[in-house]
């Protein structure tokens, strides 16, 4: 949560403790399925004895395993990892997305995944939001059967295209917001509107558009005022942070969406998340650097009116398709700056480097270094399980004496647990505690650096960068050239030493959608 091993930078083979998914195996449901969960899917038939009651979705236990076959991972969330699925009786292809009971601390957690679920039913059959298909629950995890959207994330399909312009920006934006447009309607917040939550259904060229994610969604009346700080740091509206908002927050959320698609890069930056949300606070809109003065008058006056730091002076959805910008075409056809493009890029490769930097730095730490460490492990863990769950961190940091708060443990617990199993082994928590202390230490940093350089040439190079990403599975084929092109300062094609250190001690926070009741701005 909000830190740069939060997604785990983490070799494959290095992890035994299961997936929740996978210690769900073997599991037997017994429960007759519902209509809920099933939505007209043909089921495997139940057996005779009648499941417990699952305390998540509050209907009788069943495991997903009988009416689907997991695949590979797709993605993974604060609180969810995604996997291909395909259902049995029909061979039809789905994203199935599972979360850890574990996780679910608390009352408000459960109650979340619970609201998801019925947002999610409450939007069944428009036409540009991702269907849920199916709800479960097993003894370890709910999981969530939905629409397999296999076009991937939207930025990605801007990128591989290599060109875009002002009037392909303003079709994207009047899509989205008319699904805006639709949650609103329908008595629904999103509250967490970011790139990465729309997805392309399949990989063809007019493939529609689809929102996910609904996770942080509430269901809102008229005038209802929140006060829960939820969302992604570059995203967050100014008044989520004054913990009184409502609806208008997703056509803040969109309208920082338009500025990135127009120019690559956030309205509202900074090296630390309370740096960001010190910048959202100001609300000023910088149009004055490329690319913007080759960005015309309507783009700039509907990115001004979106970002409006008064809600109640914002655009609404309708207002926003009735922007001349959108609606009549103003948009410009002409092919936005390919810095743009590289920026995006960029925007996206964000940490991979770090992550992998980070877990380098954590396996190469001495016996003697990391001790300490080991004995505070023991002592968390208090039933020798293992693995310290979120209730063992706190108790154990509090025997310390160190004073934090809800937030700042869940925090801690999120950035550790790198396979978003819901606990942290030995290796996560070797890796997190190291990185609080011992990131900025000389020795470290160059052991980290010559692990990459495995020709000792006093370079890193783009073979070397591959190779190692690779190794801790974080190379997906992409991205390798905005990640050095981010870090190679001098541009001679290769990362020296200096460049190296000064990537790991430049704060590049994560885009991750976060939580964060018990924070106060």
């Amino acid at each position: 949560m909000g830190n740069c091993f939060s997604h785990g930078a983490k070799t494959r083979s290095s992890k035994t403790t299961k997936k929740p998914d996978e210690q769900a195996e073997g599991y037997s449901a017994n429960a007759p399925s519902s209509n809920a969960a099933g939505c007209g899917l043909p089921r495997a038939a139940p057996a005779k004895s009648p499941a417990a009651v699952g305390p998540v979705l509050g209907r009788p236990m069943e495991d997903v395993r009988q009416t689907y076959t997991i695949g590979k991972e797709l993605g993974r969330g604060q609180f969810g990892v995604t996997h291909h699925c395909i259902h049995r009786a029909t061979g039809q292809h789905f994203a199935c997305k599972t979360i850890a009971k574990r996780k679910l601390v608390n009352k408000e957690d459960i109650e979340d995944v619970r609201r998801e679920v019925q947002i999610m039913h409450h939007l069944t059959g428009q036409a540009n939001i991702v269907e849920l298909k199916g709800a479960y629950e097993d003894k370890q995890s709910v999981h969530l059967v939905m629409e397999l959207c296999a076009g991937g994330e939207l930025f990605d399909r801007i990128i591989a295209k290599g060109h875009y312009t002002e009037r392909a920006a303003a079709s994207l934006l009047r899509t989205i917001v008319q699904i805006v447009h639709t949650c609103h309607s329908m008595g629904v917040i999103h509250r967490d509107l970011k790139p990465e939550n729309f997805l392309l259904l399949s990989g063809d060229e007019d493939a529609p558009l689809k929102a996910t994610d609904f996770g942080l969604s509430v269901f809102f009346k008229q005038g209802e005022v929140f006060r829960d700080i939820v969302g992604s740091a570059y995203y967050i509206a100014p008044e989520v942070l004054k913990r009184k908002y409502g609806p208008e927050v997703d056509i803040w959320s969109i309208g920082v969406m338009l500025y990135i698609l127009l120019s690559g890069v956030p309205p509202f930056w900074a090296e630390s998340e309370h740096g960001i949300f010190n910048a959202i606070l100001r609300g000023h809109v910088d149009f004055s650097g490329d690319p913007w003065p080759n960005i015309s008058p309507g783009a700039k006056d509907l990115v001004r009116k979106m970002l409006n730091s008064d809600p109640k002076q914002r655009l609404t959805a309708i207002q926003v398709l009735n922007h001349p910008w959108i609606r009549d075409g103003e948009a410009p056809d002409t092919p936005l700056d390919n810095a743009v493009l590289s920026r995006l890029k960029q925007f996206r490769a964000m940490n991979k480097f770090k992550k992998v930097a980070l877990r380098v730095i954590a396996g190469c730490l001495s016996e003697e270094e990391i001790q300490g460490l080991k004995e505070m492990f023991k002592a968390m863990d208090t039933d020798n399980s293992g693995t310290i769950t979120t209730e063992e961190l706190r108790q154990g940091l509090c025997k310390q004496g160190t004073k934090l708060t809800d937030y700042e443990v869940l925090q801690l617990m999120e950035a550790a647990d790198a396979d978003g199993n819901g606990t942290i082994d030995y290796d996560e928590f070797i890796t997190a505690t190291m990185h609080m202390n011992r990131m900025d230490r000389e020795e470290h940093l160059y052991t980290a650096f010559q692990y990459f350089d495995k020709d000792n040439s006093g370079y890193i190079t783009t073979e070397e960068l591959e190779q190692a990403l690779k190794e801790f599975g974080m190379h997906d084929g992409r991205d390798i050239k905005e990640i050095l092109s981010e870090v190679d300062a001098d541009n001679d094609g290769r990362i020296n030493y200096d460049e190296f250190v000064a990537m790991m001690r430049k704060g590049n926070p994560e885009v991750n959608p976060k939580k964060r009741r018990d924070m106060f701005v």
